[in-house]
């Protein structure tokens, strides 16, 4: 039961998160059809993560995902998610109501992934590290999904749309036959001490430190590599070949990440936790200073560091979130897991919207 219930919750995960970086997947093909400023570039990326951490604010403070059943929570947002994102396939994707529906998309992720990663934990604790890996693998996988649709697609933008808002919705309706695990605690009412946990809690205090200094690297990246190879390719090759290798870089990069943090979660629960935050965080900030290095020069060089990048960047993530989780009572671990997640990409909105600017 366990493990199937994971499978499902696995891919339930990877529908909704797809939506994130639809929009980041498909803007070169955006930019080649319409007059994008790199202020509006940004917006439609760094309009999810505002809409996110509102989201993930109002969640938090209400407690949903620890009054109410986290499934059907999920199925909701995922559902409402996947009809927001397809709201651009009828409006000027360049224009005001685009970026609401961003926003909208995501405000109603916050009901995906902190949802997810509640459900998730419920079913374990001396193996919480590696649950928590699983779940930040689907994200991953989910975020790099996109870039694999738009590659696969060619430079039809609203194909990969549509696609993207029906696998979401399928995922929301996916979840619904999720089992709940034996350590899955519900509180009946939101207490202010799950927030409050938040600065008391030295070991939650300290595992939300680290988490900000991930996110604060990890959705710029995310959320620019596909712009920024396809600019270095386009150094030494044509344009369209740029572009294309470019998708499949951001896919394989990212997706790796995936990997690697499955992989993470089996030796964070034999060596530690925190141990392999740190020794990720160090690999991550190394590869990103030889992606600047690299950066115009040959193609096959670029695409190593860059997907040495994406496997790095993501592993410490989970790790972080399983801090929190093992430091919390377990009927507050929600809140205070969607705290941690709303705080972190309340960071990312800055990062995210500043990077094409300085670039």
């Amino acid at each position: 039961m366990k493990w199937r219930s994971l499978a499902i919750l696995l891919f339930a995960e990877v529908a909704g998160m797809s939506l994130w970086f639809i929009t980041a997947a498909v803007l070169p093909d955006l930019i080649g059809e319409t007059a994008l400023s790199p202020v509006r570039q940004a917006a439609l990326s760094s309009g999810v993560q505002a809409g996110f951490v509102i989201g993930a604010l109002v969640s938090a403070v209400l407690g949903l995902s620890d009054r109410f059943d986290p499934r059907r929570v999920f199925a909701i947002a995922a559902t409402g998610a996947g009809l927001a994102n397809g709201a651009l396939l009828f409006v000027d994707v360049g224009g005001d109501l685009a970026i609401a529906a961003r926003v909208a998309t995501g405000a109603l992720l916050a009901g995906v992934y902190p949802v997810g990663m509640k459900i998730a934990v419920g079913w374990g604790q001396k193996d919480r590290g590696l649950l928590v890996s699983l779940l930040v693998g689907a994200l991953t996988l989910g975020s790099a999904l996109p870039h694999l649709m738009s590659w696969s697609g060619g430079a039809d933008w609203r194909l990969t749309m549509g696609i993207g808002s029906a696998v979401a919705i399928s995922g929301g309706f996916l979840c619904l036959t999720v089992g709940l695990g034996p350590y899955h605690g519900r509180a009946a009412r939101f207490e202010v001490r799950a927030i409050w946990q938040a600065w008391t809690n030295r070991r939650v205090r300290l595992a939300y430190a680290g988490y900000l200094g991930h996110m604060w690297e990890l959705y710029a990246m995310w959320a620019w590599i596909g712009v920024a190879t396809a600019v270095s390719y386009g150094a030494t090759m044509a344009r369209a070949d740029a572009i294309g290798l470019a998708k499949l870089t951001a896919f394989t990069a990212i997706a790796a990440g995936g990997l690697s943090s499955i992989l993470a979660g089996f030796a964070a629960d034999r060596i530690g936790k925190a141990e392999v935050a740190i020794a990720a965080m160090v690999v991550s900030g190394a590869s990103a200073i030889l992606a600047a290095i690299t950066f115009g020069g040959p193609a096959w060089l670029t695409f190593a560091v860059v997907v040495v990048w994406g496997s790095a960047i993501v592993p410490d993530s989970a790790q972080f979130s399983a801090l929190v989780a093992d430091a919390s009572p377990p009927e507050i671990a929600g809140s205070l897991m969607t705290f941690q997640t709303a705080l972190g990409f309340l960071l990312t909105f800055g990062t995210v919207q500043v990077t094409p600017v300085l670039a």
